[in-house]
């Protein structure tokens, strides 16, 4: 709903220009607009979402939208300019597609025309919580309620005056009602997420998603900081009460968000982190966790948001008499979201940054059922890992997914968000765990006894004890097993875990299908990473699984 088409002042029309930027929305070509409303703090926003019908209310104070079409992210829909200055740096392929300056220039312009004449939001903050690395980003958007939701994921500015001085140096328009031409534009739909790193802007279409805009801030950062030595992240991370730093990579629905929120444990953010030659810092403000079947007593802190003023629910269910949350139902999508700030954590940490970290925890919700609950990694296996990505897809993240886990290698944990390619992340990894000492584990989430289907998904309680012991260093003692077909190190024993879990061939009832769906697995990665082959270090390739034949159980 638009101000001009009923001639009614909406609830912050007077304050929309307080902290307004001297830096204006013609510097992006944006003009004969209707209004903008500059900066609006959280209440305010709330007040406009509501008057714009944009969501409701629910118990204890959360909006609660509808994304529309889109409950999950794009991933086939996103397009980056290639020029001169992207050509030779861009891991073009699969995730990286590209797209002519003319063309991203016909959808710009198009764009451009259609918003003369309505209402705009602006958020001017930043991407980065270390001031040596952070992004200025401008957020500009149709809904009230996306501007909200960057206000919670990303960094605030301090006062009103830096608001007022504020420039930009890249920025997010995202337009849900604007679609593409795909005859036109040479998009694979009517949406469209399209990146130009020469202009410093991206452009958003046909997607209510709050996931879009955060994901697109975070692909900007993982082109730009590596080229000045910042290793980028999908990670969560948190800190220990004696300043031992963690790291958790891992694609959604693996426990990254759910592990990393431990209540012994300072959160510094459970997403996007940088590494510099100064530590870790957080790329967000807030947090985006699912919030499907959340559960108030495996996942008390994050459950707690759930019921708070500020957050922004999306897609989930609730009673419209109560107002009461149905966190169970996933009748709009299994990806409902809860976007929050990060202070809303108790243990959060302020400042959003901590040390180099002592350990780094690379999860993987393995659908197979073969890969132990924990192993240790050499630098070179932590390499090969971590271009692999080896996770299982469940349901409701992506577009196109059905309710079976769909094994899959994502490089870096991340793919569609990695611009470089994978082994350049990679290599910068490597020389920063071995300059700072770091420990590497790699940690299964998915099922043990068996496949999906026939086995069941790991305990949380044995994954948190494991980890517990892995960040403490009392892991370190155990005595350790070397993987047949993986080479990594397994533990054989571990405080409060049963032994025969930590060696998962013991879970399975017929030893010969778990061999088999082993070797099948090893075959699946020897695969995938042909494709990194070239121009990834034989050392690290070496690092991968052998098949040879073993006998399931026996260990040395």
């Amino acid at each position: 709903m638009n101000q001009y088409i009923i001639d009614v002042k909406s609830p912050t029309h007077d304050q929309r220009k307080a902290v307004k930027s001297e830096y204006g929305l013609d510097n992006h070509g944006l003009t004969n607009l209707n209004n903008v409303y500059w900066n609006l703090p959280t209440e305010a926003l709330y007040e406009e979402v509501i008057f714009r019908s944009e969501g409701h209310i629910s118990h204890m104070g959360p909006v609660i939208v509808n994304t529309g079409k889109h409950t999950a992210r794009a991933a086939n829909d996103k397009f980056i300019v290639k020029e001169a200055s992207t050509e030779d740096k861009v891991w073009w392929g699969q995730y990286n597609r590209p797209v002519s300056l003319d063309k991203f220039n016909l959808v710009l312009n198009r764009l451009q025309g259609f918003l003369q004449g309505r209402d705009l939001f602006v958020q001017d903050c930043y991407g980065g919580a270390d001031k040596n690395y952070r992004l200025p980003v401008r957020i500009i958007t149709e809904y009230a309620w996306h501007s909200l939701f960057a206000r919670n994921m990303l960094i605030p500015a301090e006062t009103n005056e830096e608001l007022r001085k504020f420039i930009p140096e890249f920025t997010v328009l995202a337009v849900p009602s604007f679609k593409g031409v795909p005859e036109i534009d040479g998009t694979v739909s009517d949406t469209f997420i399209l990146l130009n790193f020469d202009q410093k802007i991206c452009i958003i279409g046909n997607s209510g998603y709050g996931g879009e805009i955060k994901k697109s801030v975070f692909t900007v950062l993982n082109y730009l900081l590596p080229l000045e030595g910042v290793l980028t992240m999908h990670c969560s991370a948190n800190v220990g009460a004696n300043g031992d730093t963690a790291l958790f990579f891992g694609l959604s629905g693996t426990g990254k968000t759910t592990l990393s929120a431990d209540p012994n444990r300072g959160l510094i953010g459970d997403d996007e982190h940088g590494w510099s030659d100064d530590g870790i810092f957080n790329f967000e403000g807030g947090c985006y966790a699912k919030v499907i079947s959340l559960s108030p007593t495996a996942e008390p802190q994050i459950y707690a948001c759930t019921r708070k003023f500020g957050t922004v629910l999306e897609n989930v269910v609730f009673d419209p008499v109560t107002r009461r949350l149905d966190l169970d139902d996933e009748t709009m999508t299994e990806n409902t979201r809860a976007a929050y700030p990060l202070h809303y954590i108790d243990n959060a940490v302020p400042t959003k940054m901590g040390g180099h970290p002592k350990n780094i925890i690379m999860l993987t919700c393995d659908a197979s059922g073969v890969m132990p609950p924990i192993a240790k990694l050499t630098p070179e296996q932590a390499m090969y890992h971590f271009i692999s990505g080896y996770t299982s897809k469940v349901s409701g993240t992506e577009i196109d997914l059905g309710k079976e886990p769909e094994i899959t290698f994502s490089a870096c944990f991340g793919a569609p968000f990695m611009v470089h390619h994978p082994a350049y992340y990679a290599e910068m990894l490597r020389n920063k765990m071995l300059k700072y000492n770091v420990n590497c584990w790699l940690v299964n989430t998915g099922w043990t006894g068996g496949q999906y289907g026939i086995g069941k998904r790991m305990s949380i309680r044995h994954t948190r004890a494991l980890l517990n012991d892995a960040l403490s260093g009392k892991l370190l003692e155990s005595e350790f097993y070397t993987d047949p077909v993986f080479g990594f190190q397994v533990p054989k024993e571990a405080p409060d875990v049963p032994t025969e879990v930590l060696n998962p061939a013991n879970t399975w009832s017929d030893k010969q299908a778990y061999k088999e769906k082993y070797l099948m697995l090893a075959s699946l990665f020897i695969e995938n990473f042909k494709k990194f082959a070239d121009g990834t270090p034989e050392e690290v390739i070496k690092a991968g699984p052998v098949k040879q034949d073993f006998e399931p159980g026996v260990v040395n």
